[in-house]
């Protein structure tokens, strides 16, 4: 596999720029290519058979863009699909988990909130980090099935995504939560209306960060982190609707973007 080759990463829309930011950020000279699958949004209402062949689709994609790696930047698709992609393809896959983690290290109530879809909630996997990280702790869920719309339509700041906000944050503060983690990547773009709902006293968490170290340390580990000194190039893909998409995208990630459509077999 060639260094220089770029990081294939997919969401169901636009919330996996939170991830990919994070990896522009860690790694300036990977090429980076992104789909945003806005035409399938949201993943949380699809069953794990649709969201496995999907997957599949999407992967193959991508690798036939020269990926060298490829990230998984949503918790639900991660959740239904991961295990299938790793058995059927030989490249690395990071994917994204909800900061659990972390999030028990930091609480000093003993109270964790986690912001989620239903079906990360309702998950085997997030079983598993419950039981593996919060045998000390109480870990509360909260599923915000609204939010991933108001991102996907690049409604940040209005005062019905506060409105939502509110609504999902309360019963979390009410049960005393002094941590937030932020389980879908499409939240961290609402960090600072978040925020500023739960106030100072309350930790927010995303998972880009960490995602990010991993993807680097699996790519060095192979020898695949790219060399070249010139900043890395990104491309853009969606099987949304092309003038919204493009917009929104070009808003979260901070200057005009140019967006494909992706092909009719896979869009």
């Amino acid at each position: 596999m060639n260094p220089s080759a770029p990081i294939g990463v997919f969401d169901s829309g636009v919330g996996g720029l939170s991830v990919l930011r994070a990896i522009r950020t860690e790694l300036p000279h990977e090429h980076l290519c992104y789909i945003a699958d806005s035409g399938h949004v949201p993943y949380g209402t699809k069953t794990p058979e649709y969201l496995q062949q999907r997957a599949l689709e999407l992967t193959r994609f991508l690798l036939v863009q020269g990926a060298k790696a490829l990230v998984i930047a949503c918790n639900t698709a991660t959740v239904a699909a991961v295990a299938n992609l790793r058995a059927t393809f030989s490249v690395p896959i990071i994917a994204v988990e909800p900061a659990v983690k972390p999030a028990v290290a930091l609480t000093k109530t003993g109270i964790v909130g986690v912001l989620a879809t239903a079906a990360t909630s309702a998950s085997a996997q997030f079983e598993s980090l419950r039981k593996r990280f919060g045998a000390s702790v109480t870990i509360l869920t909260q599923a915000c099935p609204q939010l991933v719309t108001q991102v996907e339509a690049g409604d940040l700041t209005s005062p019905m995504t506060r409105i939502l906000i509110e609504q999902y944050t309360a019963p979390l503060l009410t049960a005393g939560a002094d941590t937030l983690v932020l389980g879908c990547t499409h939240y961290p773009f609402l960090g600072p209306l978040i925020d500023d709902v739960v106030g100072p006293s309350v930790t927010i968490i995303d998972t880009g960060v960490a995602v990010t170290r991993q993807l680097s340390r699996v790519l060095a580990a192979q020898n695949l982190l790219n060399v070249d000194l010139i900043p890395g190039s990104e491309h853009f893909w969606t099987s949304g609707k092309m003038q919204t998409t493009q917009g929104v995208i070009s808003t979260l990630w901070g200057h005009a973007v140019t967006v494909q459509r992706l092909p009719q077999t896979v869009a």
